[in-house]
C-alpha cells in the first residue's frame, strides 16, 4: 500500500513505467496544503470497506489490514477463497476479511505466527481528534494490535524506530526465527499522514514544497507519504514443508546506531556504512557482488551527502547502481524500510531496477543515481533505512 496504488501489480507498474504518486493533499485534514504528499488512493471510508471494520478505525491499522491480506494470501497462510486482486480492493463487499462484527476469537487464521510491526504515527490521527481533552489516548502498538486481533495472529508487538522502523521489525523477525522460537513470521510496517508528522517534519524545514529530488544538487527536502507493507518470513524446511513459493531469501541484515545527533545524520555516515558493513558480512558477500542499492535517499541535503560518503566507504570507486524510491511514494517514514523492501523483491523477481526520478544536475557530493529504464539481471540488492538518532538499518535481498 502506497502513493502508487493498492497491491504488488499496480506497484509493479508504476515502477517500471517511472510513473510516481505524489500530488496535493486529499485525505488528510490540515491547514498545510502547499506540500505534495504521497497519500494512499483511498479513503478511510473505504480503507474500513475492504477490511469489514467501521471507520472509525486508525488510518495506520485500515493501511496494515489491507497489505498483511495479501502478503498472507501470497504465502498461502490465509484462508481466504477469493484471491487478492485489484479488483477485489475496489469491491465494498470484501469476501478477503471478517464481516463486521465479527469477533476476534472467530478467525483462528494465523496460531502459532507473530506480527512484528513498525510505527511511530500509530493511531495519531485519532488522537488529534480529542487533543488536548484527552492527550495520551494511544499508544502507536494500539494499531498494530487492532490488524493483529482482527487477522489472528498469536501476538504482536510494534518497534519505533522513526524511519527505520519496519526495516528493524523484518530484523526482529528475522532474529526470532534464527533464535528458533518461530519457523514463520510476518513483519513490516505501517504508517498514515497525520498532522502531527507533517507539521513536525516542517519545523525541521526539511519538507521541499517540489517533488523531491535525491542526489541532485537542487535538492530542498523531502515530501512525505504513507503507506504499509509486510513480508513473510520463514526456514527454509518450512517453505519445503508448506510448498511455499519462496520469492527471496533475506541473506544479510546490519543495525547501528552513531548516536551523533536527533535527527541529523554524521558526516561521515558511521551509522550507515556500518549497517551495510554487517549486512555484507552477516551474508557472506563481497561488496563488489551486490547489484543495486535502494537508497534511504530522503532528499535532504544532509541525508544523500551522508549516506554517499558511506556508499563511497563501502564500495570504493566502484558503485553499484544507487536509487531511490522516494520520488514515486514520498517518505513513508516507518513504514520505508518494508515498502522498499517490496520493491527490491519486484526487481529482483523481474529483472529491472526502479529509476532515480526528478536526478538533474550532479552533486559531486551525491552519487550520480541510475536513471535507465531497461533490463537487468539481479541477484543481491541492499535495502537502506535510516532513522532519527543515527538509527540505521540496511538488509540484503537475494535470489532464491
Amino acid at each position: 500500500m502506497s502513493a502508487l496504488g493498492c497491491g504488488k501489480a499496480v506497484t509493479l507498474e508504476a515502477l517500471r513505467a517511472g510513473r510516481p504518486g505524489l500530488g496535493p493533499v486529499r485525505y488528510l485534514e490540515t491547514s498545510q496544503k502547499d506540500f505534495p504528499v504521497g497519500e494512499v488512493p483511498l479513503s478511510n471510508q473505504e480503507l474500513a470497506a475492504l477490511c469489514g471494520v467501521p471507520d472509525t478505525w486508525p488510518r495506520t491499522s485500515l493501511l496494515s489490514v489491507v497489505a498483511l491480506q495479501e502478503a498472507l494470501q501470497e504465502a498461502a497462510l490465509c484462508s481466504c477463497d477469493v484471491p487478492f486482486s485489484s479488483a477485489s480492493l475496489r469491491d465494498p463487499v470484501r469476501a478477503n476479511a471478517p464481516e463486521k462484527g465479527t469477533s476476534p476469537d472467530k478467525v483462528p487464521l494465523l496460531g502459532g505466527i507473530p506480527l512484528i510491526s513498525g510505527t511511530t504515527v500509530g493511531c495519531m490521527d485519532l488522537t488529534e481528534k480529542v487533543f488536548p481533552t484527552y492527550p495520551s489516548w494511544h499508544s502507536c502498538g494500539v494499531s498494530t494490535d487492532l490488524a493483529a486481533r482482527l487477522l489472528g495472529f498469536e501476538w504482536a508487538t510494534t518497534l519505533s524506530t522513526a524511519c527505520s522502523s519496519a526495516l528493524n521489525a523484518i530484523i526482529y523477525g528475522a532474529n526470532l526465527i534464527r533464535a528458533g522460537r518461530y519457523h514463520c513470521v510476518v513483519a513490516g510496517g505501517s504508517e498514515s499522514l497525520s498532522n502531527y508528522h507533517l507539521n513536525g517534519f516542517n519545523s525541521l524545514m526539511i519538507l521541499d514544497r517540489q517533488p523531491c529530488r535525491p542526489f541532485d544538487a537542487t535538492r530542498a527536502g523531502l515530501n512525505l507519504g504513507e503507506g504499509a507493507a509486510y513480508l513473510v518470513l520463514e526456514t527454509a524446511a518450512s517453505a519445503k514443508a508448506r510448498g511455499a513459493n519462496v520469492l527471496a531469501r533475506l541473506s544479510g541484515f546490519g543495525n547501528a546506531c552513531d548516536a551523533f545527533h536527533q535527527t541529523a545524520s554524521s558526516e561521515n555516515g558511521e551509522g550507515a556504512y556500518l549497517a551495510m558493513k554487517q549486512a555484507l558480512e552477516r551474508a557472506g558477500l563481497q561488496p563488489s557482488q551486490i547489484d543495486y542499492v535502494n537508497a534511504h535517499g530522503t532528499g535532504t541535503p544532509n541525508n544523500d551527502a551522508s549516506e554517499t560518503t558511506a556508499l563511497r566507504r563501502i564500495f570504493g570507486g566502484q558503485l553499484p547502481p544507487v536509487s531511490s524510491t522516494k520520488p514515486f511514494t514520498g517518505h513513508t517514514t516507518s513504514a520505508s524500510g518494508s515498502i522498499e523492501a517490496v520493491f527490491c523483491l519486484l526487481a529482483l523477481q523481474h529483472g529491472f531496477i526502479p529509476p532515480q526520478l526528478n536526478w538533474n544536475t550532479p552533486d559531486p557530493a551525491c552519487v550520480t543515481p541510475y536513471t535507465e529504464q531497461r533490463k537487468e539481471f539481479l541477484s543481491h540488492i541492499i535495502c537502506n533505512a535510516f532513522g532519527f538518532g543515527g538509527n540505521d538499518s540496511s538488509m540484503i535481498i537475494s535470489k532464491p
